[in-house]
């Protein structure tokens, strides 16, 4: 008989929403003046939200075992595709008059700016990424036999992120900015985003150690396939 979750659709339904909203906030780039090392660093509103995806992540793979993760990245890979796929379609929509006047097709497009490089290297980056991260953390947990949580929240991000940011930014900038500026921006990226991971692992640990008890659910991925196109529907 199977485990009858009590929180797992809570859970699904917050990193598909995190998903959706780090796509829309990414769109806005702001800029952080450090005055310690006296450097302006330039950041996109996805760097505020998008990395909850990998506390989701590692709930998902810790919680309840890759088999089920797996399932749950593809579903957010799908969604991702849906939601790029609806916001070309409606920015290629004839816009009605009055609000054409009011708010402006042209302004729509500023703000909603379709780009399909930047499309398929977030899509792309994200896919990777997760698997990454996913794989990396269900595979440690068998070899330390469950221990060490902290340590292997920390290289599984560390490697998920290497993906994520590396395959995001090459994709999206090759050729469009120079070389230097492409590493400045792929290094500030990465080390954002582990750094955030690592602020934010103590609360990683202490929820999933509560979800495990709360679910009574604490999977080990001993005989799983980790081909990450193995996907069944009632896992």
């Amino acid at each position: 008989m199977r485990n009858q979750y009590k929180i797992y659709d809570i859970i699904l339904s917050s990193f598909i929403s995190v998903l959706i909203i780090s796509n829309i906030v990414t769109l806005k780039v702001f800029k952080i003046d450090v005055p310690i090392i006296n450097k302006e660093l330039v950041f996109d509103g996805g760097a505020l939200i998008f990395p909850l995806s990998y506390i989701f992540a590692d709930i998902f793979t810790e919680v309840y075992g890759y088999k089920k993760s797996r399932k749950i990245i593809w579903l957010g890979f799908i969604f991702l595709i849906i939601y790029n796929i609806l916001l070309y379609i409606v920015i290629l929509l004839p816009p009605e008059n009055s609000w054409n006047s009011s708010v402006g097709q042209e302004n729509f497009e500023k703000v909603f700016n379709f780009s399909y490089r930047i499309a398929i290297a977030g899509i792309i980056g994200y896919f990777f990424g997760e698997f990454v991260n996913s794989i990396v953390l269900a595979k440690m947990k068998i070899f330390f036999k469950g221990k060490y949580l902290f340590l292997r929240v920390i290289v599984s991000t560390i490697f998920g992120q290497s993906a994520d940011t590396t395959l995001f930014c090459l994709i999206a900038f090759y050729k469009i900015i120079d070389n230097n500026a492409m590493i400045n921006y792929i290094i500030t990226g990465y080390f954002y985003k582990v750094l955030v991971e690592t602020i934010m692992s103590p609360i990683t640990i202490k929820i999933i150690n509560k979800i495990k008890q709360i679910e009574n659910e604490d999977y080990y991925d001993y005989n799983t396939n980790f081909n990450p196109f193995l996907v069944n529907l009632k896992d």
